[in-house]
């Protein structure tokens, strides 16, 4: 391998990514075992834990699962101890675990409100703030956060998760501001619309042969013209998590296939 092809690489570096057991987070830590990074990760269930353990044996990767709900601070340090004991001192930090509840704004309790915000961006703010101390003795940390279209758009029902993605992009620019002087860089990845299990009840053929209305409003709003895949999102992680990066810092990349850059199809 060249010099310059060894900065994309994560040999030998500890990446935890926090809700990991399936999706996005299962797809990052899938590329960050490939570039060579030992994979940890947490869950809220044992049982997820467990399925998360599975998924990543059956891909040949041998993984580190904890239980840990990354909302309650006493856990998340907890944890932070018990991987720097039996893994080594995290390197890499993926901000992945995430909730949404689509209920339009009046209609929604402070309770409910309050839920999304806590895992969307207290948890950030707690599972960074854990592994910081240690990043800064190493000398080198990456934090990468799963921020949002939704970081810098507006949409119906989504008060709370637009509020708490929008709040986790300037915790990200405050993290590189507080801590890049210690060679810790802190970015962000905004996925735009994603084929997963959950979103495909949106992307199936009507009984007419048609698409379903929000696939075609997806697909009219999206220059790529597709819903992005799990896969398109490795790449850009890699990036941010490897030495390549290590100049680009309080950054969002948005993955999206150029939603935020359209103003969107004319009507016919």
């Amino acid at each position: 391998m060249s010099d310059f092809m060894k900065k994309f690489s994560l040999e030998g570096k500890v990446a935890l990514i926090t809700g990991a057991s399936y999706g996005i987070g299962f797809a990052i830590a899938s590329a960050y075992a490939q570039a060579g990074a030992k994979i940890v990760f947490n869950d809220i269930k044992q049982e997820l834990v467990d399925k998360g353990l599975a998924a990543y044996e059956e891909k040949g990767i041998k993984a580190h699962g904890y239980v840990c709900d990354v909302t309650k601070e006493d856990q998340v340090q907890d944890m932070v101890a018990k991987i720097e004991k039996e893994v080594g001192v995290i390197d890499i930090l993926v901000n992945n675990a995430g909730i949404i509840k689509r209920i339009p704004m009046c209609e929604m309790t402070a309770d409910q409100f309050r839920q999304v915000i806590d895992v969307d961006l207290n948890a950030p703010f707690i599972v960074s703030k854990a592994v910081i101390p240690s990043m800064i003795k190493k000398g080198h940390g990456k934090i990468i956060n799963i921020c949002s279209m939704m970081s810098e758009l507006g949409r119906e029902t989504v008060s709370a998760y637009a509020a708490a993605k929008g709040g986790l992009k300037m915790l990200t620019r405050n993290i590189a501001s507080e801590y890049g002087e210690f060679n810790i860089q802190c970015n962000g990845i905004g996925p735009g619309y994603i084929a997963t299990p959950q979103t495909a009840p949106l992307r199936e053929i009507q009984p007419d042969g048609s698409r379903h209305p929000f696939d075609q409003f997806i697909i009219a709003k999206t220059p790529a013209a597709r819903w992005g895949e799990t896969e398109d999102l490795q790449g850009p992680a890699v990036f941010l998590a490897s030495d390549a990066s290590d100049f680009v810092n309080g950054h969002v990349l948005y993955v999206d296939g150029g939603i935020l850059a359209y103003i969107g199809k004319q009507p016919q």
